[in-house]
């Protein structure tokens, strides 16, 4: 640690930051701040000097005694040392923060720009915080040679459990390993005595380890050395220390000889056969069976309780066919031991046992049993209480009796049974919770019900928890004169107390150290120098039991010393970005510096920046980049130095790139691909067909500019990819190749034979049968006129998915037989589709089965993930192996996970299925899991870590220093602090501003506060809100978004929004009530957006394309009618209305006069009547009716008969009047209609009471009719039942029979 004397005499402290006005600091800007070049650091402290004059001697202020927090602030006043408010407290704890220290190869974070404003008062207790800012721990790094070297306390790596319990036939094993440099030794204590191993013959211990073996070979009891055993790992720089492990030998003791008379009790009544096990260590396991070694049946009726007794909810007479025995298994000696059996003797109304009433709708009442309401057998009474350790399994039970048998369901008084965590037992009679919290505290009540009635049993459940760790201390690296901390907490209920050792002394015994302060839960180290090493132990407990964690302290003085190979050769290409590494170590922290070629200053801003972890970045690479790049570590023991030699290669371009083609089948086609790149750099081209690699076959040739395809077919249709690739870089170019089918005339007759899909092939037969594989033959089956190209072999399994058929190989059509690679353990079937250019055969008959035998995994499940569903677990899932990868039976998956961080031993567990919750974890903290696929042959290759977090909880803080800048009328800008990020307690989704609207400036509006959002994704630090109305009080808060949810709101915010334009007057309506006025009324707008200074009007009279001049009216705010004299009434006018505020007009809107009623004939007379194409039009039609005329005339001068038959050959009835030469006479009714019709005013003929419709003149069937109603379609003269198909008129069509048709 630096320090200077300023010239007053005034001691300069090593500042952590500058700290302003309500900046708050990430991780990231305390790492810059404290971990860089120490001018900076002396430049910061002369500043804050000058801002807060200090008096010439600064004493520590008075401390406050308390467990709960580890460090009370003061802040300076006139009258001296005064306690910070409780919010200013809050403020500050939250500056508390670790940094990493030592490994210069670590990612940090950039320094935000702090604003410079005048400083608070409470910023002078900032100012003392940094005295008391701690340094995090040296990174050392994984290089063997680095930690062989460096000297470290001793660290228990593993030790036996807390309760241990040895089976008494074996040798008692008692672990304790530990590592340091120099290598440990160690000795025991016993029952908190030394244990001399030396004095006692059975005992030893094992070499380079602590693990204490007593030996009972040459006789001698265990139970002599039970008791509480502590193992000590020491070298000269501290001791560590194992659990207290607790010592006990198994015992499994004999049932006590007793005789037992026969129970007698009444059929229907409830019974307890009581079991009373002799008290083993552990406990045995409980099971009922008869003498003869048949297990007892049960059922809702007869089970057994948790405390090892059989319960009859009602005895029947089926029961006394038996006896009962209550056996004990215990799990070290592996013997079960078996108690006098019980014998039943049932008293019964009904003494013949008829097997027959078993299965009766009313058994009890058919034997006369008398039916009885649910009562309790366990527990007794109607309330019970139970208390249960957190994190252990909750059970509780109840047994009821009654006839019929009850049924028991549970409930949770005020809320839901944890459906994730909660599963019944003993058939409902017990309900167990797994994995208990405190959340699961509460009252639970089971209830007993039979058609007689139901009776209730309450339940509370208290829990408590032994302690837990919240922070668990960790090692302490730190260089001379660095600070740091060792920080011990942990939960429980009730709340543990903590107890600080130091080397297994306690913390008050041991010598004093002026650089060590113990508070509370915290020990924090000033100044630290190489005699502060030791191993700290914390020892936490309650009740419930205990915790006991150690953590060494080591101070190393490392000179620099450079991490990476030396001389690397780095090439890269050119304009792209790069990164030169330099990872470095030392202690102190060495400062790093870059040089080029030996000679300038030190690389740094421009196209070159450094980062915090030493690497140089190059933004954009160019010719003169290339050269020699030095980088110095320094320190106060020395410097290091290595160098990278950095290479610019010209880039890798097409410059000459395929092209679309179209192409004949048979014809040749070639796609160039022209390349051009750095010479000292080897060049590969290779094609990609359809996005997947390319099989070169006889049919292509692959040049180095060019692909050359000669007899294309309709498969050769695709895209083509040209990939030129360097062992740097690639350049890619695509063409697309349209293959058109081959039109020309067959020349042979078989080529003209219709084509059709291959038949099936046959008789498939299975030979050389081999462990991992089998050759498959066929017979092809007709190729039906289009050879055959491929052959497609499938398979099917018969255990994960029977009757599924997988694709397994594919083979050209000229094969008929085939080697098939095999996987272990797979009952495989096969069969065979053929396909040609038409399509793909039917699959063949499938081949007898083949079993291969087993093996391990060859591969683990893929797709591992861990992610938190809830914020204290962990669910870890995988996607299942399939049945070609199992590789043998049982196939299960070996979880495993461990904190990242923290380097514990894995936690591991069996699944049978595809996911498993770990549970209790952390919030939001990496772990690495493993999934390993294991069978009855043996396990899969060692898996890879992937990267898992846990579950996120809410955020714990709000964004500070939340600024809102005004743009303009609808739109601000934001800007806030971002948050530390162990307080986002997961991943940083967003920052969320809620805003809403308090009230509008303009009296009596009233407004909607609904709340509206706006997001900023990621780690930004501003943003814009937009669509924002005007005039206007906002208030507006932030919060911070995690995958969980909102955090809590920042301090609310209040702006308010200037005036802006209004938007358009509503109901803007124009009424013409004669031809020489216009009434125009409308509405005030819905958003004024200010003052409302009036409305402008604008209108324009148009008639056609002709437009008139515009008016413009203004009018003030509250007036909302006007009135237009037309003067001109043939035209109309277009109104446009907009209302305007100080900042000017708002939208406009726009409506026009209706037209006046001479306004069409006005527009034919001006428009239309000019027209020549109208003209036209007229003279056709007056010709038209010309023509209708003179149809008329001569229709009504004809005289005489008219020879119907002539124009159709219809045979006439002998209703029909006719005269002897079978004529009409229209002679003497001129106007007379023909039978069956009217004539209609234009001489047109219409269909009367006609019993037919329009479809029956339709060739479709349906008549079909335009958007107007009329019908479309061809009529056709429907033909009565005896007239003669085809007999149409055979006269030529003249204009002289359409007017007699149209007649």
């Amino acid at each position: 640690m630096n320090r200077t004397t300023a010239p007053s005499g005034e001691r300069l402290i090593d500042l952590c930051a500058i700290w302003d006005a309500g900046v708050s600091l990430s991780s990231a800007a305390w790492n810059g701040a404290s971990c860089g070049v120490e001018r900076r650091r002396l430049n910061e402290a002369k500043k804050v000097s000058r801002r807060m004059p200090l008096s010439p001697r600064i004493s520590h202020p008075p401390r406050k005694q308390s467990l709960e927090s580890s460090y009370i602030f003061y802040t300076l006043s006139q009258g001296g040392w005064e306690m910070l408010s409780s919010v200013q407290e809050v403020q500050l704890k939250q500056l508390e923060v670790t940094r990493p220290r030592g490994l210069g190869n670590r990612e940090r974070g950039q320094v935000p720009r702090m604003a410079r404003q005048p400083a608070p008062p409470w910023v002078h207790a900032a100012f003392l915080l940094c005295l008391l800012s701690l340094g995090g721990a040296i990174e050392i790094p994984m290089d063997p040679s680095i930690q062989n070297e460096l000297t470290q306390p001793p660290t228990i790596t593993k030790q036996s459990v807390k309760d241990h319990i040895v089976d008494p036939r074996d040798n008692i094993l008692i672990e304790c390993e530990a590592k340091g440099n120099p290598a440990p030794s160690f000795h025991w204590t016993r029952n908190s005595r030394f244990f001399n191993i030396a004095k006692d013959p059975r005992v030893s211990m094992r070499r380079r380890s602590g693990t204490l073996v007593i030996d009972f070979r040459s006789g001698g009891r265990p139970e002599e050395y039970e008791g509480e055993y502590q193992c000590f790992a020491r070298n000269k720089f501290g001791t560590a220390l194992s659990n207290r492990i607790r010592l006990q030998v198994s015992k499994s003791p004999l049932w006590p000889k007793e005789n037992l008379d026969p129970v007698v009790v009444q059929e229907g009544a409830p019974l307890t056969l009581q079991c009373n096990p002799p008290p083993g260590l552990p406990s045995p396991v409980i099971f009922w069976m008869s003498s003869s070694m048949e297990p007892i049946a049960q059922d809702k009726r007869v089970s057994q309780g948790h405390n090892g007794d059989l319960y009859f909810s009602n005895v029947m007479l089926q029961d006394m066919q038996t006896d009962y025995s209550c056996n004990a298994r215990f799990h070290f000696t592996h013997t079960i031991q078996q108690k006098n059996p019980f014998t039943l003797k049932v008293l019964t109304n009904h003494p013949y046992n008829d097997s027959s009433l078993r299965n009766h709708p009313d058994m009890y009442s058919a034997r006369g049993v008398a039916e009885r309401t649910p009562s309790f057998m366990y527990p007794q009474g109607t309330a019970s209480s139970q208390m249960v350790l957190r994190g252990m399994d909750l059970l509780l039970e109840c047994i009821a009796s009654g006839v019929p048998t009850p049924d028991i369901a549970w409930y949770k008084k005020g809320g839901d049974l944890p459906s994730d965590k909660a599963k019944f037992e003993n058939f409902n009679k017990a309900l167990r919770i797994t994995n208990v919290s405190e959340e699961d505290s509460g009252e639970y009540f089971c209830l007993a019900s039979n058609k007689m009635g139901s009776i209730r049993h309450t339940i509370s459940v208290r829990v408590k928890a032994a302690p837990y760790w919240l922070d668990e201390p960790k090692n302490l690296i730190l260089a001379p004169g660095e600070d740091g901390r060792l920080v011990c907490r942990a939960n429980g209920n009730p709340k543990p107390t903590v107890q600080w050792m130091v080397n297994g002394e306690p913390l008050q015994s041991a010598p004093p150290n002026p650089n060590r302060e113990v508070a509370g839960d915290t020990i924090i180290f000033r100044d630290t120098q190489i005699s502060s090493r030791a191993v700290y132990q914390c020892n936490t407990s309650n009740e419930h039991g205990y915790l006991l964690a150690n953590a060494f302290v080591s101070v190393l003085d490392v000179p620099p010393r450079m991490l990476s190979p030396r001389n690397q050769l780095i090439r890269v290409i050119l304009y792209n970005r790069t990164r030169l590494d330099c990872p470095f170590f030392g202690s102190p922290i060495p400062t790093l510096r870059w040089f080029k070629n030996g000679q300038g200053s030190n690389l740094d801003g421009g196209n070159y920046h450094v980062y915090e972890n030493g690497s140089l970045e190059i933004k954009m690479i160019r010719k003169e980049d290339q050269g020699i790049y030095t980088c110095v570590a320094t320190n106060i023991l020395g410097k290091a130095e290595n160098q990278v030699r950095l290479e610019v290669k010209d880039p890798t371009r097409i410059y000459r790139m395929p092209e679309d083609q179209v192409a004949k089948r048979g014809t040749t086609v070639q796609l160039e691909c022209r390349v051009k790149h750095d010479p000292s750099l080897k060049l590969t081209v290779s094609w990609l067909k359809d996005d997947e690699p390319l099989y070169i076959g006889n049919r292509m040739k692959k040049e180095d500019d060019s692909l050359t395809i000669f007899g294309v077919a309709e498969r050769d249709q695709g895209s083509y990819t040209c990939v030129a690739s360097t062992e740097l870089d690639q350049d890619l170019a695509k063409a697309y190749l349209t293959v058109l089918a081959d039109q020309a005339t067959p020349t042979n007759r078989l080529a003209a034979l219709p084509k059709g899909r291959p038949d099936r092939p046959r008789d498939l037969e299975l030979t050389d049968l081999a462990e991992r594989s089998v050759r498959l033959t066929w017979i092809p089956g007709d190729d039906n006129n289009s050879p055959i190209t491929d052959y497609v072999v499938q398979f099917e399994e018969d255990q994960f998915q029977p009757g599924v058929w997988h694709d397994h190989s594919k083979y050209p059509g000229s094969v008929n037989s085939a080697v098939l690679r095999l996987s272990p353990y797979v009952n495989y079937q096969f069969r065979v589709i053929a396909i040609n250019e038409v399509g793909s055969s039917h699959p063949s008959l499938p081949s007898e089965r083949y079993r291969t035998s087993g093996a391990p995994p060859e591969s683990n499940p893929g797709d591992v993930k861990g992610e938190g569903t809830r914020k204290n677990n962990m669910e870890i899932t995988w996607t299942p192996m399939n049945a070609t990868s199992a590789f043998g039976p049982n196939l299960r998956y070996i979880v495993k996970w461990r904190r990242r961080e923290t380097r514990e031993a894995w936690n591991n567990v069996t699944v049978w299925g595809s996911r498993y919750v770990v549970g209790q974890t952390p919030v939001y903290v990496p772990y690495e899991i493993r999934v390993q696929a294991e069978n009855d042959f043996g396990k899969g290759p060692e898996p890879e870590s992937v990267i898992g977090y846990s579950g996120e909880d809410y955020p714990r803080a709000a964004p500070t220093e939340v600024k809102v800048r005004v743009m303009n009328s609808t739109a601000i800008s934001l800007q806030w602090n971002r948050v530390y990020s162990d307080t986002v307690q997961g991943q940083l989704r967003e920052y969320r501003a809620y805003y809403w609207r308090e009230s509008s400036l303009l009296k009596n509006l009233w407004v909607s506060q609904k709340r509206q959002q706006a997001s900023f994704s990621g780690d930004r630090l501003r943003g814009v809100v937009s669509r924002l109305f005007p005039y206007s009080n906002y208030k507006l808060e932030m919060v911070v978004v995690n995958g969980r949810g909102d955090g809590p709101r920042s301090e609310t915010k209040e702006f308010t929004t200037p005036e802006g334009v209004p938007s358009a007057p509503r109901r803007f309506r124009v009424r013409q009530p004669n031809l020489e006025t216009i009434n125009l009324e409308w509405d005030h707008p819905e958003h004024p957006n200010g003052i409302m200074l009036g409305y402008t009007l604008k209108y324009v009279a148009f008639n056609g394309t002709k437009v008139g001049k515009q008016i413009v009216e203004n009018f003030s705010s509250n007036q909302t009618k006007f009135t237009v004299q037309r003067t001109d009434p043939v035209s109309r006018y277009r109104f446009t209305l907009s209302a305007r505020t100080q900042v000017g007009s708002g939208e406009a809107v726009t409506e026009e006069s209706p037209a006046p009623p001479n306004e069409a004939y006005t527009n034919n007379q001006a428009d239309i009547a000019t027209q020549g194409w109208f003209i036209g039009l007229m003279c056709a039609i007056a010709l038209l009716v010309l023509i209708l005329l003179i149809v008329c005339f001569i229709k009504r001068s004809r005289g005489g008969k008219y020879p119907v038959r002539e124009k159709k050959d219809v045979p006439l009835g002998p209703e029909d009047p006719k005269e002897e030469d079978g004529s009409f006479d229209y002679s003497d009714e001129d106007n007379k209609p023909l039978q069956g019709s009217q004539t209609s005013l234009d001489g047109t003929i219409k269909q009367q009471e006609s019993d037919d419709s329009l479809v029956d003149y339709g060739e479709g069937g349906e008549g079909q009719f335009n958007e107007d109603g009329s019908f479309i379609g061809q009529y056709t003269v429907k033909k009565d039942k005896d007239e003669t198909e085809g007999n149409e008129s055979s006269e030529a069509t003249s204009p002289v029979n359409a007017i007699y048709s149209l007649a």
